[in-house]
């Protein structure tokens, strides 16, 4: 009787893995972009980990609208600690479809692009949530090195409500 059952449980197991739904993310943007606003320096606030910035800190981004309307993206950061060695990405943007304004594709790599979703923004551009189609990649940018408790709490809650795992966010160190 043992044999049978132990198999019979280890499917009805496997079954419940496979139709377990993973989190859907909410992925809507902002409704409304001025790109040119956007434009200049970024502190990252906080991230989650992946390979392209693991061990950084100190991150920016700089955005810079160029005459063809493409964006120049530049991110930089520092290995292990403010002292560490200086990083440099250069990679470049647009946006796809003018209708909607809060989803760009970024790349740092020839022609590979990746999702970038403005998903939410400050009315003075002074904060940002960003995310892609993916839970695997989310960041808090700011134009300062640190956000008010306020503005802080209500990029957390959203990003909650989108199905983000926020407990998953690296802290950024700025000087």
């Amino acid at each position: 009787m043992k044999k049978k059952i132990i198999p019979f449980l280890s499917g009805i197991m496997l079954l419940g893995l496979f139709s377990c739904k993973p989190t859907e993310i909410i992925t809507t943007t902002v409704k409304e972009l001025d790109i040119e606003r956007y434009m200049g320096p970024w502190y990252e606030i906080a991230r989650f980990d992946h390979s392209f910035e693991r061990g950084l800190v100190g991150c920016m981004a700089n955005y810079e609208l160029q005459s063809d309307g493409k964006v120049k993206v530049t991110n930089t950061g520092y290995r292990k600690s403010l002292d560490g060695k200086f990083k440099e990405s250069v990679g470049k943007a647009y946006r796809p479809d003018d209708n909607v304004p809060g989803k760009l594709k970024v790349s740092f790599f020839l022609n590979f692009y990746s999702e970038y979703n403005v998903l939410e923004l400050a009315p003075d551009y002074r904060y940002a949530l960003i995310g892609s189609k993916s839970d695997s990649y989310l960041w808090i940018l700011s134009r300062t090195p640190e956000l008010s408790q306020d503005d802080l709490d209500f990029l957390l809650g959203s990003a909650k409500a989108r199905g983000y795992d926020t407990s998953k966010l690296i802290w950024v160190e700025h000087r």
